[in-house]
């Protein structure tokens, strides 16, 4: 079959709408009809050339939610109705990383820049040429053949756009605050960049009880949409906020800091380093430019302050738990996502979306496929 898609044919450069040749699902592969796609700061990393992929042309986007139309061989687990999450890192539940749980660093992640299928190969195709999927599933196009091991079902009664969000950048930013930083009641948590994944660390540490959750973002919108999420104090530079969480901590420090800058840089870590009280942990969530090395850190006050610096991938979290109990929690009105979502827009409007993302006008931008 045919669907339209829109894809990268060159980094640097901009998503150009594309129509592909989809085969049929192959073992263990589904059909997925996308109904609606989030609009992550990682495909514009892709677009950027700041994360190089391994297989141009590609298609976008790794937040998206949908309804399975057909399945494969073996596969036991989806069937065709079910309505669907993509999770941007695979999980197969049989290697290492899986079995000990750690299923957000599934040996598959091999194939989430060059977006082959599991077995390597492709089932996007343009004017011959095998197409890639962004991180194993390409929410950008209309529909898409997608390893079973990148999709959670969900229930039917979660809207498409909010589900879509489930994706990524909601388990990433609360797992940043619950499992990366481990926000305890009464502490105080800095929070660099409350874009579409930071705004959920923002809203994970005020409800693990966090006494003061500080939004650090130059964007005067951002700032004023974290008050919604549960943050206490918000301000335009990370200085100001590490000078206020000296203030309320006799001192000493945030507790923790969560780096959720869009691009994020090795001053950004060493801000957090330098905001934070002595065994305190600094989250780095954000991605910036593959190619750089190195963190401006004072390795003596890293050491002798016991100070912690933690990466994060998916939240630190088990993809399908993570998915369905947040999920849970939207059901049970006890995590927002519906405020997330500041605009939606076209599939011919990508372009115009990441825009706006860089003006720093949306927490998130969502794209509504056309049925």
């Amino acid at each position: 079959m045919r669907t339209r898609a829109a894809a990268l044919l060159e980094q640097p450069g901009k998503w150009q709408l594309v129509d592909v040749e989809l085969d049929d699902p192959g073992a263990n592969e589904v059909l997925v009809r996308f109904m609606a796609a989030g609009l992550c700061h990682s495909d514009d990393h892709a677009a950027t050339g700041d994360m190089p992929v391994g297989r141009l042309p590609l298609i976008g986007g790794h937040e998206g939610a949908g309804v399975v139309e057909k399945v494969g061989p073996g596969v036991t687990a989806l069937a065709a109705g079910d309505h669907v999450v993509a999770q941007f890192v695979p999980s197969c539940g049989r290697c290492l990383p899986c079995a000990s749980g750690h299923g957000n660093l599934c040996d598959l992640g091999i194939y989430a820049l060059s977006g082959s299928q599991a077995d390597g190969t492709y089932r996007a195709h343009l004017d011959g040429a095998d197409v890639g999927q962004m991180t194993m599933v390409g929410t950008f196009a209309q529909h898409a053949v997608v390893s079973e091991y990148s999709l959670t079902k969900v229930d039917d009664d979660i809207p498409f756009p909010v589900a879509a969000l489930l994706s990524c950048g909601v388990p990433t930013g609360w797992g940043s605050a619950e499992y990366g930083a481990e926000v305890k009641a009464g502490d105080t948590v800095i929070v660099m960049g409350v874009g579409g994944v930071g705004m959920n660390a923002v809203q994970a540490a005020a409800t693990r009880g966090a006494a003061y959750v500080i939004a650090v973002d130059p964007a005067a919108f951002k700032r004023e949409q974290a008050t919604i999420f549960g943050a206490t104090h918000t301000f335009a530079d990370i200085d100001q906020a590490a000078d206020f969480a000296r203030s309320v901590t006799g001192g000493q420090g945030a507790n923790s800091a969560v780096v959720a800058v869009g691009v994020t840089t090795g001053e950004h870590v060493a801000q957090a380093v330098n905001a934070i009280a002595k065994f305190g942990t600094v989250v780095v969530t954000g991605i910036g430019d593959i190619k750089a090395e190195g963190l401006p850190i004072n390795l003596w006050m890293l050491s002798m302050m016991q100070k912690r610096i933690q990466g994060v991938i998916f939240g630190m979290g088990t993809p399908k738990l993570e998915i369905t109990r947040l999920a849970g929690m939207y059901k049970a009105g006890k995590l927002k996502l519906d405020e997330l979502i500041t605009r939606t827009y076209r599939l011919d409007e990508v372009n115009q979306a990441y825009a706006d993302m860089h003006a720093g006008s949306n927490i998130r931008g969502v794209i509504l496929h056309e049925s």
